[in-house]
């Protein structure tokens, strides 16, 4: 059926009209409201071995905060704030902390961190590629931010392993920044007991260092893709394994793979890829 010339202009500037007012209130949503709505996810971290006296804690994963001139100071201190409420046994931070364009975003790293509330047993870190400064290469701002954060009473995992209650926790260090050295990491460790892995690029886990681990490996690294359109892989995702979006991963030897979303952004924008806090229970596979 043909509308009348009038009628068909009318209709046609409604839907033009209506098309506007929906773009705008997607872009509204995408910069304002999604990137500082937070996910609170819960499930269980089942670890072979789990020593008696760590069944039933909480292991509480953040990643990504990027503290710095780009996200905003007051949602950042505000999900550490949350973070801190949810009292973690272990607290994990998988990397990209700081956004570094100098000196002052050290400094407001620290201050933003020094609101956190450490684990009763422990609150372990790996660095992440931002955490070394421009091009991924400027090893003195990493060292210095280290250091600053073990002020705190953090514990910086540049590949070495932690023992914390009879589980082993390996952290390894960035692979952008060319410092990744797993196989230093895992000639530490006990094979026969319980252990998890941090480390902030998935990519990483397609080294053959691995050969060996079984267990779970805890990382960052892609918000989530930062924009997912519905029931579709991320268009952008800053890794070569495209499989490596957000959440567990089977990798098919004996290990598993989970992607924490993170807190921050390198752009303030963010669509089905909620910032993202992870809270595990620990326990035994069944």
């Amino acid at each position: 059926m043909r509308l009348p010339r009038m009628k068909r202009r009318r209709f046609l500037k409604l839907a033009g009209g209506s098309t506007l007012v929906a773009g705008a209130a997607l872009f509204g949503y995408t910069w304002r409201i999604e990137p500082h709505w937070i996910e609170v996810v819960r499930r269980k971290l089942p670890i072979a071995g789990l020593p008696d006296s760590l069944l039933g804690r909480t292991l509480v994963q953040i990643s990504d905060l990027h503290v710095g001139p780009i996200v905003d100071e007051d949602y950042i201190i505000g999900a550490v704030e949350q973070v801190s409420s949810l009292d973690a046994d272990l607290l994990v931070l998988s990397g990209d902390l700081i956004t570094y364009r100098g000196p002052r975003q050290i400094d407001q790293t620290v201050r933003v961190l020094g609101r956190l509330q450490p684990g009763r047993l422990a609150t372990l870190a790996v660095l992440g590629n931002h955490d070394y400064g421009h091009g991924w290469s400027q090893a003195g701002v990493a060292d210095e931010l280290a250091g600053r954060l073990e002020a705190l009473g953090m514990t910086i995992l540049r590949n070495r392993l932690q023992d914390v209650q009879g589980l082993q926790v390996l952290g390894m260090d960035d692979l952008w920044a060319g410092r990744f050295e797993a196989e230093t990491v895992l000639g530490q460790l006990d094979r026969q007991r319980a252990a998890i892995a941090v480390c902030h690029n998935p990519d990483a886990v397609d080294r053959p260092e691995w050969s060996g681990y079984r267990g779970w490996i805890l990382s960052g690294h892609t918000h989530g893709g930062q924009c997912k359109p519905p029931w579709l892989a991320p268009p952008r995702l800053p890794v070569r394994n495209k499989r490596y979006s957000a959440g567990e991963i089977d990798l098919y030897d004996g290990r598993r793979l989970y992607i924490n979303r993170g807190l921050g952004y390198v752009r303030r924008v963010r669509f089905n890829a909620r910032p993202e806090i992870t809270v595990f229970t620990l326990t035994r596979p069944a």
